[in-house]
């Protein structure tokens, strides 16, 4: 249960992160200031500070929670399915659920903008294939988990969360370039990018005599 000094701390930070959003969306991340939002919002910049380490991390906020939200839904996945078809069906089946962690801050078309903005912006584009990574690792130990496997004796989770996250990027690139932001067409262009994987690390990798690799 959320005592009442949680849930205003939440408001708070929920409400500079959506006007961070709608700022970077209407002005661009280099057109607008820490001082810009934390006015938004009623509130002081040492008050910002104190949910944000700077302009970047919130403008990778929403990114954040849809990353944890992701974890989360792998870590829930029967636990006999298969790695990828794990991953897939995270992303794609739970995709409403994904949406309403963004839409508890901003609506869906807001975010997408926003990702938008990320692309286009060299800092924070660095910063999220920095984050990325981090979470490809994470990933890949929840899969090794999930399998029994040791991930630094066995390849097979670190290059399965790499195939996927390369198909994911690829998916993004694709929307994020494009004047379409309906997010049911792009869920569907997400899948369409993961059903493209190759077969080699679809199957059940507790079959005896499934490979390790060299």
């Amino acid at each position: 249960m959320h005592t009442l000094r949680e849930r205003k701390k939440q408001r708070t930070r929920d409400a500079l992160l959506r006007a961070a959003v709608e700022l970077f969306t209407s002005r661009g991340y280099d057109g607008t200031t820490v001082d810009e939002i934390a006015e938004a919002v009623d509130v002081s910049p040492r008050t910002f500070f104190r949910y944000f380490a700077g302009k970047d991390e919130a403008a990778l906020g929403l990114v954040e929670m849809t990353v944890a939200r992701f974890v989360e839904a792998v870590r829930a996945r029967p636990p006999h399915e298969a790695p990828l078809h794990a991953l897939r069906r995270a992303v794609v089946d739970d995709w409403h659920s994904i949406n309403e962690v963004v839409e508890s801050v901003v609506p869906v078309e807001l975010y997408l903008r926003m990702y938008r903005v990320i692309e286009e912006t060299p800092v924070l584009l660095a910063a999220h294939l920095r984050r990325s990574a981090e979470v490809e690792e994470s990933m890949a130990r929840v899969i090794a988990e999930r399998e029994g496997l040791d991930v630094d004796a066995d390849p097979r989770p670190r290059l399965a969360v790499a195939l996927f996250g390369g198909a994911m990027r690829a998916a993004e690139r694709q929307w994020s370039t494009g004047e379409d932001l309906d997010p049911e067409g792009i869920r569907l262009l997400t899948a369409r990018y993961l059903d493209a994987l190759g077969p080699a690390l679809l199957g059940d990798w507790r079959e005896p005599g499934a490979g390790h690799g060299a």
